[in-house]
């Protein structure tokens, strides 16, 4: 039997059981059985995913080490919940990436210039950023629900590449860090169109 790893071609249930999504496989040496297994998130935040089989059935897993094993016989779901079923998932826990560090830094509405406190705090992100020279950063803008489509759009992705060229002024290499405008469409605080949010005035760094 092959040590556990993470599935691959599960298909998931949305776009955000994605983000959160944990699945392991095993797959046996001398058998064509599969078996997937839902492993629980660290924080115990919810996820589920969705497992196609090669003949087009789907079997949807929603609980910690729920779990399908697909066979000549077709798919069979059980629980992994016990001690020596869990035993095997160890080295795929351990296996898991860390979650990506982020830094959240604010601005003054309609501009690229950082608040006060997001200055300082700033700081405190390109300190970390030099401790980790090699690490893969994205710089995500973001709006508030101000204006057109097209403005926060543009201005976005004018606070994301403010923010790179910092972090680049810094030392880090420039194919290390990309920048992105995500405009009004991830709000943080959601809000309807025209009303101005300083907390959604934000680019954030993420650093895995």
């Amino acid at each position: 039997m092959t040590a556990p790893r993470f599935a691959d071609g599960v298909t998931l249930a949305s776009r955000r059981a994605l983000a959160f999504a944990a699945a392991a496989a095993l797959a046996a040496c001398a058998s064509p059985t599969t078996r997937v297994v839902l492993l629980p998130q660290p924080d115990g935040s919810p996820s589920a995913i969705t497992v196609t089989t090669g003949d087009g059935e789907r079997v949807v897993l929603d609980k910690p080490y729920a779990a399908v094993e697909i066979g000549r016989g077709g798919p069979r779901t059980y629980s992994a919940e016990s001690g020596d079923s869990r035993r095997g998932f160890d080295a795929a826990l351990a296996a898991r990436p860390p979650k990506p560090a982020k830094f959240v830094l604010h601005f003054v509405e309609n501009s690229d210039e950082l608040t006060p406190p997001s200055k300082q705090a700033f700081e405190d992100a390109l300190a970390e950023l030099a401790r980790h020279p090699a690490a893969d950063i994205v710089v995500v803008g973001h709006t508030d629900a101000l204006g057109s489509d097209a403005t926060n759009d543009a201005l976005a992705l004018k606070r994301a590449q403010t923010v790179r060229a910092s972090i680049l002024g810094r030392g880090i290499a420039a194919d290390s860090v990309s920048a992105v405008g995500r405009g009004k469409r991830e709000l943080l605080v959601p809000t309807p169109d025209g009303v101005a949010e300083p907390r959604n005035r934000r680019v954030e760094i993420l650093v895995r």
